[in-house]
């Protein structure tokens, strides 16, 4: 016999005036309907707010285009001075026309991931060598922290001296400055992650490695990935200072170029070039942390946290 079928379920429900499957009575047919109509005006509210939510952050970038676009129209700003949007956009035809604008972005978009790259890496490497070793982190942090406070755009014409004028300054240049925010965080990282989880992994058996890989990486994986969206801002940052200084190509050239040609366009092309990669980049992060960070209850769908 089964051990369910000693309780007294069906008897109970008969007492009770009611069958098995009529334990809860239906609701009325007007009530049903009324759900039923409910339901699509609940679901059209939703879709409303959520392509007010998409269009929220243009409003602020779009009401600054048209005030910029007014205060040169009216002359409330000399032209000369600040080039309307017209004239900017302008610019970027000419450019992209040329292939100039192209050869830049390349150019520019190369630099970034040679030296972020070489940084992160560095970063990362050094991070978990001094946040799971007493011993690394002996030898290794004070040295990186004493590094850390020189200001990294003040070696620029040291790098010159030494390097000459080639890739190899503006590359080091954005390693130094994507070093630091990546190792930061990634100490902050794992020294933060809860001893109870480590101490629940060990108590499953896993091995040195995985939990590592599973346990700790997990844990401070939130923090290392702002340590390398924050970087990146600081790389395109170093980047536009670096190509300003004895560049031959890329984006900055560009903006160094026009300036000697007195043509503020282009200078303020390259700067809104500048931000929107920045701002790319920090998109393109935002996608990877929600899809690595997907077992996280901040970045779980809403609605969905259980």
């Amino acid at each position: 016999m089964h051990p369910l079928s000693a309780l007294p379920a069906v008897s109970a429900s008969a007492d009770a005036g009611l069958t098995p499957h009529t334990s809860r009575p239906s609701p009325p047919a007007s009530s049903a309907s009324a759900v039923r109509r409910a339901r699509p005006a609940e679901r059209r509210r939703a879709g409303s707010g959520k392509s007010f939510q998409r269009f929220l952050p243009w409003i602020a970038p779009l009401a600054i285009l048209a005030l910029w676009q007014a205060a040169s129209s009216l002359n409330w700003v000399s032209p000369g001075t600040l080039p309307p949007p017209t004239s900017v956009f302008g610019a970027a035809g000419d450019l992209l026309a040329s292939g100039e604008l192209q050869r830049g972005i390349a150019v520019s978009l190369g630099r970034i991931a040679a030296g972020f790259g070489i940084g992160a890496t560095l970063g990362l490497v050094l991070g978990f060598l001094v946040g799971m070793s007493k011993v690394a982190e002996g030898l290794v942090d004070r040295t990186l922290q004493m590094v850390r406070v020189v200001p990294h755009l003040a070696l620029v014409p040291l790098m010159i001296a030494w390097f000459g004028i080639g890739e190899e300054p503006k590359i080091i240049l954005v390693a130094m400055g994507t070093l630091f925010p990546v190792y930061l965080n990634t100490v902050n990282g794992i020294k933060n992650v809860d001893a109870r989880l480590i101490q629940l992994g060990q108590a499953y058996g896993l091995g040195r490695w995985e939990l590592i890989r599973d346990v700790i990486l997990m844990g401070a994986m939130p923090s290392i990935l702002t340590g390398i969206r924050y970087s990146l801002g600081v790389a395109w940052l170093t980047l536009v200072v670096a190509e300003t200084i004895n560049a031959q190509d890329g984006i900055g050239f560009i903006a160094q170029n026009a300036r000697e040609m007195m043509r503020n366009d282009r200078v303020i092309l390259a700067i809104l070039i500048y931000s929107f990669a920045g701002l790319l980049a920090d998109q393109l992060t935002r996608l990877v942390e929600a899809r690595i960070l997907r077992w996280h209850t901040s970045y779980r769908p809403q609605g969905d946290q259980s």
